[in-house]
């Protein structure tokens, strides 16, 4: 199974991004996207196209399917 958590903090560290910094650019709040880190909760699929948007990467780059 994909964690999706692990993979989100390795991005946003590799743009030496705070989770704040990133959730203003991707326009949510920063305990939702702290969650998504956590995998507490799953970012819905408009967040998942934005996420996947802001690092120009597919959804199957983001997920780690080839």
């Amino acid at each position: 199974m994909i964690n999706l958590g692990k993979k989100l903090k390795e991005l946003r560290k590799s743009e030496r991004l705070t989770q704040q910094e990133l959730a203003e650019k991707l326009g949510i709040g920063r305990v939702n996207y702290t969650r998504y880190e956590t995998n507490a909760i799953r970012p819905d699929y408009e967040t998942l196209i934005k996420i996947a948007d802001f690092y120009d990467i597919s959804l199957d780059e983001l997920f780690d399917r080839d």
